[in-house]
């Protein structure tokens, strides 16, 4: 077998591989010996079939898998031999081969760059701190008592935010219509969960009240028979009922799991800073990510910034048909767009390969206790339903997988971060969230475009 480089043109590289007729004609009869060892024809005792015979039943096929195995091993000869690390799969094409001739065919790899990290202990990075305001535990109790309120009954008329308990009867035409007759109903008012217009003529109304109330179904209400046309409902104040909200003790601790009001205070503190911690992780990292950008520069693999910028496009079309782009895109030409978006492109890709090169040489890996970590962590986001989301990853093998890229990338970034000289910044919780808050991942967009949305995730770890 002959392989011989034909072209280096930057990340590319073609080969040209020649295979003599002999060597194929080698591994096909070996591969037909084996064959005949236990093959059974009619006639003959197994093992015993003539290789005539056995060639013109199998020769064919084994052709087709001899073929394919010497053009596998040319490929991987000639990215071997050449010490090559390939970005994407090799692109093979036959120039040309007859039976009894020589197999000649191309070869075409894109390689990784090169890649020369600059001294990670040089960035310097400043991380947010934000303390959780006592006001905001505060707020955050109130909240949690109105979710609890009771109520009691009152003995004036019906305001907004109260609950009037109704019977109730629809017609239209004087005729009960289907569904909508109900009896000790509570009905908050103010809620808006009625058709528009019911609740507000209820509000003035004691309790003993009988009133026509009078009401047009919307437009797009889920009943057709009634959508857009008038009704009235005879509707009977059976009670009237102020809220209460629940008294913020140890009892309302209780409600929510927790064994007192110090414990729930604690709580309620741990989620608030974690979630300031994120955001403050969100912006170091976005600032990690640009020293970065600004500090490598090297060519990215055409497929790998190819693929990037159609799925970057495929999502600005669907923007633009959808009319969800901002302002300043629809404002330029398609050429400016496309222009601007493969420099986005070409960064995502540089990012990744860079933050996927830091990782490989730094042998880091994702643990089995990393994916569990994440898992459980995705759970979370589904309150109530986490045993699906779990049973969800345990029988989807490349749901699972699809969690690895992300980790990596936290995992390389964590270890930079460890080498950088960071320094802690105080600043408020309400100006931390109010920042803009970019995108996570090697993708995310520099800072001139905070806002755009456009791009399937690139996995880093590629």
């Amino acid at each position: 077998m002959q392989v011989t480089q034909i072209n280096a043109d930057g990340l590319k590289r073609d080969f040209k591989v020649v295979v003599p007729a002999g060597q194929i004609e080698t591994r096909v009869q070996t591969r037909l010996a084996e064959i005949a060892r236990t093959v059974a024809m009619p006639g003959f005792r197994p093992g015993k079939v003539p290789m005539g015979i056995v060639r013109k039943k199998y020769g064919p096929s084994i052709m087709g898998e001899v073929l394919e195995g010497v053009v596998n091993d040319g490929a991987g000869q000639a990215i071997s031999s050449n010490n090559l690390r390939p970005a994407a799969q090799p692109k093979i094409e036959i120039i040309s081969f007859a039976e009894g001739a020589d197999l000649e065919f191309s070869v075409a790899v894109e390689i990784m760059p090169e890649i020369k990290m600059m001294d990670f202990s040089t960035i310097t990075l400043e991380r947010e701190k934000a303390v959780v305001p006592d006001a905001e535990i505060e707020e955050t109790l109130a909240r949690i008592a109105e979710r609890n309120e009771s109520s009691e009954p009152v003995k004036r008329a019906a305001k907004s935010g109260d609950i009037a308990v109704i019977d109730f009867v629809g017609k239209q035409d004087g005729v009960a219509f289907p569904g909508g007759t109900g009896e000790a109903y509570s009905l908050k008012l103010g809620s808006n969960t009625f058709i528009p217009g019911f609740e507000d003529q209820l509000i003035g109304k004691k309790a003993g009240a009988e009133v026509v109330v009078n009401v047009t179904f919307p437009e797009g209400y889920g009943n057709e028979s009634l959508a857009g046309k008038p009704a009235e409902f005879d509707v009977t104040v059976k009670e009237v009922r102020a809220p209460k909200a629940a008294e913020i003790n140890d009892e309302l601790a209780k409600t929510v799991g927790l064994e007192s009001l110090d414990a729930l205070k604690d709580a309620i503190r741990g989620e608030v800073t974690r979630e300031l911690d994120s955001i403050s992780r969100m912006h170091m990292k976005r600032a990690l990510l640009d020293i970065l950008a600004a500090n490598h520069e090297f060519d990215v693999p055409p497929s790998m910034l190819e693929h990037e910028f159609d799925a970057i496009w495929k999502q600005v079309e669907d923007d633009r048909t959808n009319g969800r782009l901002d302002a300043e895109d629809a404002a330029k030409s398609e050429d400016e767009l496309k222009a601007e978006y493969k420099t986005l492109a070409a960064r995502r890709v540089r990012l990744g390969l860079l933050l996927a090169e830091a990782g490989h040489v730094n042998n880091i890996t994702v643990t089995q206790d990393d994916l569990n970590r994440g898992i459980m962590a995705e759970a979370r986001r589904y309150p109530g339903q986490e045993h699906l989301v779990l049973q969800y990853y345990q029988k989807n093998q490349e749901a699972l997988e699809s969690l690895r890229a992300p980790i990596y990338e936290e995992k390389v970034v964590d270890f930079i971060v460890e080498l950088a000289k960071v320094t802690d910044k105080e600043v408020s919780a309400e100006a931390l969230r109010q920042a803009d808050v970019p995108e996570e991942g090697a993708e995310a967009e520099p800072k001139a475009k905070p806002k755009k949305k456009a791009a399937a995730k690139k996995k880093a770890a590629e």
